[in-house]
């Protein structure tokens, strides 16, 4: 469980890691509060405010999105990568307990019913994210605490009361926030605003955790299992060439099953019908062609909202995408990461998105008939957290007659950009390895440009994988950007360990600069920007790209899928 902490790490932030997993050595429980003075001394640029009295909201904010909203009930957690590790150390049937998710982290959690939360963990990232979270979710509960238990108005009923005007005007006084951070609250928790309110009011918070195994055994046996229930459901991927995507569970699918155009009829009805103001408004504007917004991503975005008001939890869609050769995969008894097994051979080309056949130069229809003869597949899975990306790309690649082409796709933060624009990197700085990778990325601007409305494409950018969103203060951050990185992410970095593995007799190195040029497969990493640490904006606390997010998302995806069209056609 010892693990070294790269150069590039704050004094501060290093003496937080060692404090951490020195704790966590330990076979019993470990008290929250041991960790918050070393929390409070990172100065983390995600809770900035932690020693002030008044509640730092965003930090609050963010920590209420990743973790399950059960949280005011618990007291312990309790993490581990797979029901067995549970099973050794006592807790013998977690996957029987309720299961509950966060909204923000895709996390694979078991509630008791009582006080104790068991966490499935699919790489020490997954440490390195929950602990900082939950710290700062205790300092910040704990201040609230504090403001409502020594209220001088404590009037019995206050929090039974309705949630209107007069109370929303009392609240930012009471919590030492403002309205604007108190209406946030309000809309993360919603109909439990008050019920939770109170609960902080009754009682500090004193949460405790424990880690059941730490051991890169553990690791590599949970990530065994979640490949090993692919293979049993689509057992070809072992025997056919494979191209890999990091990206998330819609937008692929979306792209080469037709399934969401093929409902466009039903969705606009739903619109109307259903008053959505803004989304309807939306729509009329792209008819009028008043806003340069894509048709597709608009039915794209609308089209889980339409299956939650029918009561549609995806079966027809699921059914669908079988006919046409995408078969969904979700993750059992181990982390949450679904995939998706796409066979090319079985795409219908009539149904796939115009902007996969349509050459957006000439504006020609491209040929698409090599795909009937393809025998490859598309691996596709929902992007993992962190040092995970390594143990997952290596044991696919272990897996795998061959690897085609490497596609990654995910969220970053940006220095030099705006929320919404793509960073292609070809230079990656990696706060695990501590290397520098150097490598030929398979796109440029040009690939993701013609398909991105709202934002701005910047090729040959040079990111840096960071440990964690919380480990990151001022002072690295100030560094980062004076030695050029600028976009910052925490998934490149692993996935181009596992490549130099792929392609090298031996371990990848640490602590070099590695040239991954004149690899024998296809490489590339794309990023679109969801934060932007150095403005005076909101964090990633605050908010989610929402509609407008879909643009830099199925421009980069786009760009990938039209990728392999190319490399398939010169292949086949």
């Amino acid at each position: 469980m010892d693990r070294t902490v790269p150069s590039t790490a704050s004094e501060e932030i290093e003496l937080y890691l060692r404090t951490v997993y020195s704790l966590l050595r330990s076979t019993t429980d470990v008290q929250i509060r041991t960790l918050e003075e070393v929390h409070a001394g990172m100065n983390s640029s995600l809770h900035l405010n932690t020693r002030r009295p008044e509640p730092d909201t965003s930090a609050f904010i963010y920590s209420l999105l990743r973790l399950p909203d059960i949280m005011p009930e618990v007291r312990t957690i309790v993490l581990g990568q797979s029901p067995e590790v549970f099973k050794v150390h006592g807790f013998k049937d977690v996957e029987g307990w309720q299961q509950i998710e966060a909204r923000a982290r895709r996390r694979r959690c078991y509630f008791n019913g009582k006080d104790t939360l068991a966490c499935l963990i699919a790489s020490r990232s997954d440490i390195d994210d929950v602990i900082p979270t939950l710290t700062a979710f205790q300092i910040e509960w704990n201040k609230i605490h504090n403001l409502l238990a020594h209220r001088t108005d404590n009037e019995p009923g206050f929090f039974q009361q309705p949630v209107d005007s007069h109370l929303m005007g009392r609240l930012p006084d009471m919590l030492k926030m403002s309205l604007d951070d108190v209406e946030r609250l309000k809309l993360v928790w919603g109909e439990a605003f008050l019920q939770n309110l109170e609960k902080i009011a009754q009682r500090p918070c004193a949460l405790k955790i424990r880690l059941l195994s730490g051991s890169l055994n553990e690791y590599w046996r949970a990530t065994k299992t979640w490949l090993v229930n692919i293979e049993s459901v689509f057992p070809d991927l072992a025997h056919r060439p494979v191209y890999f995507i990091s990206s998330n569970t819609h937008s692929v699918p979306n792209l080469l099953s037709g399934y969401a155009t093929q409902k466009r009829t039903a969705i606009i009805d739903f619109l109307e019908k259903e008053e959505k103001a803004e989304l309807s408004a939306e729509w009329i504007d792209i008819q009028k062609q008043a806003t340069p917004s894509s048709l597709e991503n608009f039915i794209y975005y609308c089209l889980k909202k339409y299956q939650q008001s029918q009561g549609d939890r995806g079966e027809e869609q699921s059914q669908f995408e079988r006919e046409h050769g995408i078969l969904r995969i979700p993750s059992e008894h181990t982390f949450d990461m679904e995939a998706q097994a796409i066979d090319l051979s079985k795409i219908d080309p009539s149904l796939i998105d115009p902007r996969l056949w349509i050459n957006p130069i000439t504006g020609q229809e491209e040929d698409l008939s090599m795909l009937s003869k393809s025998d490859a597949v598309i691996l596709n899975i929902d992007y993992p957290l962190g040092f995970a990306a390594y143990h997952v790309l290596s044991k696919v690649a272990e897996h795998s007659s061959s690897i085609l082409g490497v596609y990654v796709m995910g969220k970053a933060a940006t220095l030099n950009g705006i929320n919404g624009d793509v960073m292609i990197p070809n230079v990656v700085q990696d706060e695990h390895s501590r290397n520098t990778y150097l490598f030929q990325n398979a796109f440029t601007a040009a690939d993701v440009a013609p398909y991105l409305v709202f934002g701005s494409v910047l090729d040959n950018q040079k990111g840096v994988s960071v440990l964690g969103t919380f480990l990151q203060n001022a002072r690295v951050m100030d560094v980062i950007y004076r030695e050029g990185y600028s976009d910052i992410e925490m998934e490149a970095g692993p996935y181009l360990s596992a490549v130099y593995e792929m392609t090298r007799p031996n371990r990848h190195p640490v602590n070099e600069i590695v040239n991954l040029y004149g690899i024998p497969f296809d490489l590339g990493i794309l990023h679109y920007a969801s934060d932007t640490p150095l403005s005076k904006g909101k964090n990633l606390g605050a908010g989610t790209m929402s509609y407008f997010g879909m643009d830099s998302t199925y421009a980069s995806a786009v760009a990938i899928i039209r990728r392999i069209f190319t490399k398939e056609r010169q292949r086949v």
